[in-house]
């Protein structure tokens, strides 16, 4: 009987066993790094998240409460020598450890979008920026906007002149709800809307201005306005409120001046958390007959840095 060979088993040698155990043990340590660097990097943005949105909500609260001060401020008695004035000028106090900066006027102070006279609306035009010829055609563009017509004036621009540019909406043949609706005019471009936002209003229902509460932009507005004078006079009102006095009207606005009481103000308060973090809060609110509700809110919203 012939017997057959058994087969040979061949054994690795103990080290290479060892070593693919060893690359094995490696790459699984790796993987287990991987996994757990990912998950407190994400456990540390989270954090981050947190404490930003934290430090934002402190700043917010804190803005937000500079409105209501400055509300119950001008709600007092306007006999009562302690009423803040709304007269333009920073008032800054603490709350906590915050600061807060506050900035109240009324919207008198601004040109009305809706009411104000032609030529105040084309001298901001001009102070922005835009010669003669194109401040006519975007004045006479702004008024076809605001009319209830759909007649073009002889450069503005109707129904037939936005469908020819190709936008998808048309005049809205009534007065400006916003400030912001104006770059929906046709020839309002971002770039000069950035320039003139600041000096208007949809809000105080005047022809004219309080020239002792407008800012810069508003007095060169004004015809015949130049730099030189405008800077003149804000240094003199500046010295004026300084010491208690009453400013004197803007020489050059006369014939647009408003004597109308300050019904509707703006209330710009900003607010500095302690870690540095700032909010601004843009308030516009009207007075109120009612004496329980002193003020009724036009706008609320968040302002610029």
């Amino acid at each position: 009987m012939i017997r057959r060979p058994r087969p040979a088993f061949h054994l690795r040698p103990p080290c290479v066993t060892r070593g693919i155990a060893l690359v094995v043990v490696l790459w699984v340590v790796t993987l287990l790094v991987i996994i757990a660097g990912s998950f407190v990097y994400s456990v540390r943005s989270a954090v981050l998240t947190t404490a930003n949105l934290v430090s934002v909500a402190k700043a917010r609260a804190l803005a937000d409460a500079g409105v209501y001060r400055g509300l119950y401020e001008l709600s007092r008695p306007a006999s009562d020598a302690e009423r803040w004035q709304a007269d333009g000028r920073e008032r800054v106090f603490t709350l906590g450890q915050g600061e807060i900066h506050l900035v109240m006027v009324s919207e008198s102070a601004k040109i009305d979008l809706n009411t104000a006279n032609d030529a105040l609306l084309k001298g901001l035009l001009l102070s922005a920026g835009a010669s003669e010829e194109d401040a006519v055609r975007l004045l006479d563009a702004i008024l076809d906007w605001r009319d209830a017509d759909d007649l073009p004036r002889p450069q503005g621009a109707e129904r037939d002149a936005y469908e020819a540019a190709g936008r998808t909406y048309l005049p809205a043949n009534a007065p400006f709800q916003s400030v912001k609706e104006l770059q929906r005019v046709l020839g309002i471009t971002p770039e000069l809307f950035g320039r003139i936002e600041g000096a208007l209003t949809v809000y105080s229902g005047q022809p004219g201005i309080t020239s002792t509460l407008a800012s810069r932009q508003v007095l060169l507005a004004l015809p015949g306005a130049s730099a030189e004078d405008v800077d003149a006079y804000l240094a003199q009102r500046a010295e004026m409120l300084a010491g208690g006095l009453v400013p004197t009207p803007f020489p050059a606005a006369a014939g647009f001046e408003t004597a109308a009481a300050a019904q509707v103000y703006n209330l710009t308060s900003t607010a500095i958390a302690a870690d540095g973090t700032r909010f601004v809060r843009e308030v516009v609110a009207k007075e109120s007959p009612d004496p329980k509700r002193p003020f009724i809110l036009l706008t609320w919203q968040e302002g610029r840095l």
